[in-house]
């Protein structure tokens, strides 16, 4: 049976300052050919270019707060699209002072955009849906955070049944009532004998989800949103050794990224927003996986499929 993708591109796993490895945060999510670029640090579009993505095919960009290291990459990026004649929509979903930024920017270069930028502002107060299609929907939720600051939840639709054809022609089941079938529906054959669901059709495939925890101190009341995803990204910018310095930051540790994922029961961990004072990643690893086993480090290039 086969699936329609999705699919998670790193761009960027530093934290504030870049290294000579790492870059700012920024993510590009594939569902089912919908992209969507989740934060957007400097170098972004120098990443998407170096991984082969087609950032022309980017509808839709997700900005979580206003730290440059979040941002700072947009105003490239945008300039790019246009230089490269882009004449579809782009939705941005970010803070609301981001649009008077950006807007700044474009007027003292007396630049006009030759696209639609059509802007949806986010709100840190509760959960809220920001976009949805036949596909997915995608939401914000609230972080803790020094400014404000918002995670984003993909959640794919559940498909619709899948139609034993061998069964319906076993019992004579009308194609006009496929749709019905599809929908979780009974129906009755052409010899008027009831045909039940669960006889002509099989379970679709479990839906995925995906959640962006961007910058936040550990904190519980994040776990309600993130419930039983299936991956879950969250920021690990320190080890242990600097917990003071995480808390005094609103920042997390690996350990806190760990605690978080077993209380929300997610299948699988991403630990990213390094801070540049660390050269070598293994020891996110090693802390984490005291809390929780399927944990692995975003890093720049990687690709993780929920298959």
């Amino acid at each position: 049976m086969k699936r329609q993708r999705f699919e998670l591109l790193i761009l960027g796993s530093s934290s504030a300052s870049p290294t000579s490895e790492r870059n700012p945060s920024a993510q590009l999510l594939n569902v089912a050919e919908r992209y969507f670029l989740i934060d957007c640090g400097e170098a972004t579009q120098i990443q998407l270019r170096k991984n082969k993505a087609k950032f022309q095919a980017i509808d839709h960009i997700l900005i979580s707060h206003l730290h440059g290291d979040h941002f700072f990459g947009l105003p490239g990026l945008l300039s790019s699209m246009h230089l490269l004649g882009r004449k579809n929509a782009l939705r941005i979903y970010a803070p609301e002072r981001l649009k008077k930024i950006l807007e700044l920017m474009l007027d003292a270069g007396d630049t006009r955009l030759n696209y639609e930028l059509i802007w949806h502002f986010t709100s840190d107060d509760d959960k809220h849906l920001l976009f949805e299609d036949t596909k997915l929907r995608v939401f914000s939720f609230p972080l803790k955070h020094r400014i404000f600051c918002t995670g984003f939840l993909f959640e794919e639709k559940t498909l619709p049944r899948n139609i034993d054809k061998y069964k319906i022609e076993k019992f004579k089941v009308s194609f006009a009532d496929i749709q019905n079938l599809k929908n979780g529906k009974d129906v009755t054959n052409e010899h008027g004998e009831l045909i039940l669901n669960s006889s002509v059709t099989i379970d679709p495939l479990p839906p995925r989800s995906y959640a962006y925890c961007s910058d936040t101190i550990y904190h519980e009341s994040i776990v309600k949103y993130i419930e039983k995803v299936n991956l879950l990204y969250h920021e690990s910018t320190f080890l242990e050794d600097k917990k003071d310095r995480a808390k005094k930051t609103f920042h997390s540790t690996a350990t806190d990224a760990a605690r978080i994922a077993k209380l929300a029961k997610v299948d699988k961990l991403l630990l990213g927003h390094f801070s540049a004072r660390y050269g070598h990643l293994e020891e996110f690893l090693n802390e984490a996986s005291t809390a929780f086993q399927n944990c692995e480090l975003a890093l720049e290039g990687k690709t993780f499929t929920l298959s």
